[in-house]
This record gives structure tokens, sequence and C-alpha cells, in this order.
């Protein structure tokens, strides 16, 4: 059965289209963009398929429209300058020969649309849309497999060629809120990850906790089918006892997974900031593992924000994170229990200018520690979670906003010019004088350098 889709195209695409048509080709919208558009969601990426053009007369044609830059002239990818759309050829992939990685790419415009739809992942990722005609092609049947809710695999034989293919059911199923088929959980499950470059399990995590509403659904699927095993910093949290009194909802790991998606609620829509708090989400109880204990019977987990910093270090590092990534985060999970202990111990301003100069020292704000422990905070099931508040954090707010009316508290206010001026000479012991004026700034709040080197100088 033929069936149309109102795919909304932009005109540009459409006389690209019709110009590839003339020329003897047929360009299809193919990937993200015809399964966002069938479930009713937004989407960005604009992919096309151009059957029955070779690369050199494919570009000829595009470059009547403008600069043609080549993507990936490998994988036969092309980009008309100033038009969001990547053109490419039909291809084959297949896996190279054992000790040696990637894939073979072979390209082949003549390939029909059912053989090059094969190689994608899922069925509902290998479906098409002609732009000119608006018929939907749909050779595995991915329509039905979308409006069941279900991920099937496309070509079982070739699934897993690429183990990446795992991580990738772990975000659509999360981003999607769909379920795999028990073929497909198999599948995923005899895959090796071990050698995959970090840069693209990185991509992965990061569109599943950036994208996905309840992020918790990839995670848990990863150690459903064992996967999880491949980041034993996070398969350590499985099975952790917690102390019932502050986390009745259980382990260490089912706590995480409520973080996580507690904190994917408090997304602002700063990439950057987002991905610091949802990766400080995950790792902020990460140190756990290695420092429970039972002490007179009630279990503790005594410096496991100290010691989580480094292991999320080496979870981060497996995904080969930036160096400004693994230091904002590792702030959070220093600190994530500071905007709970600090108004509870009756803590002193100097306390909170301490703070703010250690968060600023890793870029991390006030306000991104404060969502991150109102997610740690709200991601469990005691009474106080259960009705939605967080009276410790109302009070740490308060006191930051306090603060923050008095001026940067991160700055230093006394520097090495203030010292000479007072007849100080540049040495080693410039250090001493430092530290000690800022001492003075953080326990008084005084943003007069001279006031400060007198109480300094005077001691």
């Amino acid at each position: 059965m033929t069936m149309k889709v109102d795919l909304p195209i932009d005109d540009q695409v459409l006389e690209v289209a019709a110009a590839l048509q003339r020329a003897g080709g047929r360009a299809v919208m193919v990937g993200g963009i015809v399964r966002d558009h069938l479930l009713s969601r937004p989407s960005k990426d604009l992919d096309v398929e151009v059957y029955g053009l070779e690369l050199e007369r494919l570009e000829k044609e595009l470059s009547r429209f403008g600069e043609v830059i080549a993507i990936g002239r490998a994988f036969g990818v092309l980009r008309i300058k100033g038009i969001d759309v990547d053109f490419s050829i039909p291809r084959r992939d297949s896996k190279r020969g054992p000790g040696h990685r990637g894939f073979l790419v072979e390209l082949d415009p003549n390939l029909d649309f059912a053989a090059a739809a094969r190689r994608r992942d899922l069925t509902i990722n290998s479906l098409g849309v002609d732009p000119l005609s608006q018929q939907l092609l749909d050779p595995f049947d991915g329509l039905s497999d979308l409006r069941q809710g279900i991920l099937r695999a496309t070509d079982s034989q070739q699934f897993a060629e690429d183990p990446l293919r795992g991580l990738r059911v772990a975000q659509f199923r999360a981003r999607l809120e769909m379920e795999p088929d028990a073929e497909l959980v198999s599948l995923c499950a005899r895959l090796d990850l071990s050698e995959l470059p970090g840069e693209r399990l990185f991509e992965e995590f990061r569109k599943l906790l950036l994208k996905a509403r309840r992020p918790s659904m990839g995670l848990e699927f990863l150690r459903e089918t064992k996967l999880l095993r491949f980041f034993p910093e996070l398969q350590a949290m499985v099975g952790v006892p917690q102390d019932p009194q502050w986390h009745p909802e259980g382990t260490v790991w089912e706590h995480t997974l409520l973080v996580v998606d507690e904190a994917a609620r408090l997304r602002t829509g700063d990439e950057r900031e987002d991905l610091v708090l949802l990766f400080g989400a995950l790792a902020h109880d990460i140190g756990k593992p290695a420092t429970t204990v039972e002490v007179e019977g009630r279990i503790r987990s005594p410096r496991h924000d100290e010691d989580g910093v480094a292991i999320a270090a080496s979870f981060l590092a497996r995904l080969s994170a930036s160096k400004q990534l693994v230091e904002s985060v590792g702030a959070l999970v220093r600190h994530h229990l500071a905007p709970a202990l600090l108004p509870t111990q009756g803590a002193k301003p100097k306390a909170y200018r301490r703070l703010a100069r250690k968060l600023a020292q890793a870029s991390v704000t006030f306000d991104l520690l404060y969502r991150l422990a109102s997610a740690d905070h709200l991601g469990r099931t005691t009474a106080d979670a259960l009705a939605r508040v967080f009276p410790a954090g109302d009070e740490y707010r308060r006191q930051i906003e306090g603060l923050q009316q008095g001026g940067d508290a991160t700055k230093d206010v006394v520097l090495g010019r203030h010292l000479i001026a007072r007849g100080m000479k540049p040495g080693p012991q410039f250090g001493g004088w430092l530290a000690a004026c800022r001492d003075v700034q953080d326990e008084t709040g005084w943003s007069d350098p001279e006031r400060i080197l007198d109480r300094v100088l005077s001691g």
C-alpha cells in the first residue's frame, strides 16, 4: 500500500530534489527526520540519500546551487554551503577483518532503497520519504513498529557489526520511550563495547542524557543487557545498599536512576551546563561502592563525595570527555552534599564564600550545584521528596542570594599590586599574605582591599 506523508520540506530542498530527478537521480529523505515527523516530534537534522547518480555527478548537480562542501567524501556525504542538508550516496557497510577497526564502506548509487536501508540499525530508522511525491518508503515495516512502540533490528545479521548500536538502542529507548523486542535485547547482550572509541561512546551518552525525558530507561537497559559492565564505575553501583532512613527507595543504582530523571527535569537548554548537571547526577554517588560500610547496624558511606571525584574522572576518561567537563563534574560530585549540609550545620557566610571560590575554579555556579542537590534530594522516596520540598535547599538559596548581593565572592579583592603598594617586595612570601587576605575576605565579605590589608597586617 502506497502511503503519502505530509512532511514539511524547504523550497530549496525541493528545487535540489527536482534537479537531481532531471539528471536521472532520485532524492530520498532518510533517518531521524522521517521517524520524528511520524512521531510528531521536532527534528533538525535533514539527510537526503541520492540514488542513480555517481558521486562526481552528484557533486556537479549540487554545485549548481552553491559551493559544495565534502563533509565525508569517503562516506559519500556532501553539503551545499548555506543549506543545512547532508546529501549522500547509498552505501554498503561491512566490518573489517580480525585485527582491524572500523568499517569498509562501498558506495553504490545503483542500490535500491530496501538494500540501502538494510544497513540501518532499527526499523524505525529505516524509513524514507520521496520529497517530490511525499511517498513513504517502508521496506521493513518500521511504521508499524513506531505505532506499536517497538524497537526492532532492521537486519539481525548486520546489527552486530557495529557494537555501538547497543548504546544507540539504550538512548532510543529513553528518548522515544519505546520497548525493544526480545531479539533486539538478545542481540545487544552479545555486543562487545570494549574497543569502541571514547568519542563515539560520549556522543551516545550525550544524546541519552540531554534528549530523553527519562534517561533512566536507557541506563536500565544497559544494566538489563549487561552492557553496563563496560562502564565498571557505573556497574559497581548496582546492588550497593543504603541507609533506609535516608534512602528508602533502595540501592545506590536505584537512587541514581531517580536522580538522573529529576536532573533531566531541571535542564535549561544550555547544553554545556545541562551536560555537566546530568553527568553530575549520574556520578554524584559513584564513590559509594568503594566507601560503603556498616557501623553499629547502620549503613554509612564516609568520604564518598571526596573519593567519588577520581572515580567519576575515570568513567569520563573512558568517554574521552574534555578536561573542563571532567573538572566541572568533579566539583559537583565533591560538593553535592553542601546545599543540604551547610544550612543544617548553621554555616556562616564564610563557608558559602569558600564554596563559591571552589566552584568557580571548576566553572560551576551556585545554581548548578543547587539543581544537582535538588535532584539528589527529590530522587528518593522520603517524606520530603514525596512532598516535593527541600527545606535545606531553600535556606541555601537564601544564603546565596544574600551573598551575591555583596558582589562577586569568587574573586580575590587583594592582589599582588596592593601588597607592592604597601612596600612589600614580590617573593615566596606573597602567597602567604594573599592567602591570609583571602581568609579575611571570606570571613567578613569586605570588598575594600585596604581594609582587608589593615586587618591582616595588624595581626
